[in-house]
């Protein structure tokens, strides 16, 4: 299982890293492990399929 960071979500899914922490929050996104500094940790799987729904419904 690869992890992304909350940076490389965000490039990913083109948009800012405050909408992929706020994704986190609601629970759209589940962080699988925390980093050195607290913040969250995504597996790439988990951001793939939210991408292809994501879009699926209209848009991130």
């Amino acid at each position: 299982m690869s992890l992304m960071s909350v940076t490389d979500v965000a490039a990913f899914l083109d948009v800012k890293e405050v909408r992929v922490e706020r994704l986190e929050r609601e629970s759209l996104l589940i962080a699988k492990d925390k980093d050195a500094e607290g913040k969250p940790l995504f597996a790439r799987e988990d951001v793939e399929k939210y991408k292809v729904l994501a879009e699926r419904l209209g848009g991130i």
